[in-house]
């Protein structure tokens, strides 16, 4: 599709669960990797199978420009483009234009906290939630955790730095970078979507999470933090079967049900109390998908 004003086309990867008809809700996605690497297709699966099957969302996963290559704003600008091809093509894609999650993981958790900013200030698409999963918020590296964590863990202070660098060349750790650039050098953080945001506490980007979700609640918005005991950065991907990692991932699952079953459509005189949402089965030998009749078990962490 067409990228920003003076920038390359941009790459969307979309997809859908099969059989399925009329508009779905959207998770729009920035893949994670320090702004250097990764790319759209890798997160796909896991997302498919966690959350756009049993949920039945479409999911859009970006392909942004990589730093240094390119620097801020174009892997933002790359972002934006895609939201607003999305929101503007829905019905040819798909999707409900009204239900709309942004949602990325370290830098693109990161990612989706600008563009969650870029769109309010813009006048751009409307959200409905954003999911950040350990973001990748502050380039200035002076909080606590950030030098707790130095020389521990997959990711600490030397990589983040880099990384930044990176991201924002002769700009890095400049006065009046932009919130855009490192959301939380944002002073207002007024009229967002709700958030999740989730982040380990053997991690360096603890605190700035942390603060970040504080500072939500403080403009009077709506944030949902959890901060996981002894998890490090990606811990969940690392090792996937911990219980605790099965716990972090049902607390995303349970706040993306939430979100979703608030936002749907409602007539005159209908509840207001939405039924468990039940997973979705599929027959072994036809394929056919269809939504359980029978409760559930409870989850781990439910």
């Amino acid at each position: 599709m067409p990228g920003p004003p003076d920038g390359p086309d941009v790459t969307l990867v979309s997809a859908r669960p099969a059989g399925l008809v009329g508009p779905l809700p959207l998770l729009y996605y920035m893949h994670g990797g320090a702004m250097v690497m990764g790319n759209a297709w890798s997160v796909l699966p896991r997302i498919l199978r966690e959350w756009a099957l049993p949920l039945e969302l479409a999911v859009i996963s970006v392909e942004y420009r990589l730093a240094p290559q390119a620097k801020y704003p174009g892997p933002l600008e790359d972002c934006y483009a895609g939201l607003v091809r999305a929101a503007g093509h829905a019905a040819e894609l798909g999707i409900d234009a009204d239900r709309i999650i942004i949602g990325g993981k370290s830098a693109g958790g990161g990612l989706a906290a600008a563009l969650a900013l870029l769109a309010r200030d813009r006048g751009g698409p409307e959200v409905l939630g954003q999911l950040l999963l350990c973001p990748m918020l502050d380039d200035r590296d002076s909080t606590f955790s950030s030098h707790q964590m130095t020389d521990l863990g997959v990711w600490d202070l030397t990589s983040n730095t880099t990384a930044w660098k990176a991201l924002l060349g002769d700009r890095y750790g400049a006065a009046d970078l932009p919130s855009y650039a490192a959301p939380s050098r944002a002073t207002d953080l007024s009229g967002l979507p709700p958030a999740y945001i989730d982040v380990g506490s053997a991690e360096m980007f603890r605190d700035e999470d942390v603060a970040y979700a504080n500072a939500i609640w403080q403009a009077g918005g709506q944030a949902e933090l959890h901060v996981w005991p002894g998890a490090y950065h990606g811990f969940d991907g690392l090792a996937p079967q911990a219980a605790l990692s099965q716990d972090a991932r049902n607390a995303r699952t349970r706040w993306l049900q939430r979100l979703l079953a608030q936002s749907r459509t409602r007539a005159p005189g209908v509840p207001t109390v939405d039924p468990p949402v039940q997973p979705v089965q599929r027959d072994p030998v036809s394929g056919v998908r269809s939504r359980g009749t029978t409760p559930t078990q409870p989850t781990r962490g439910g």
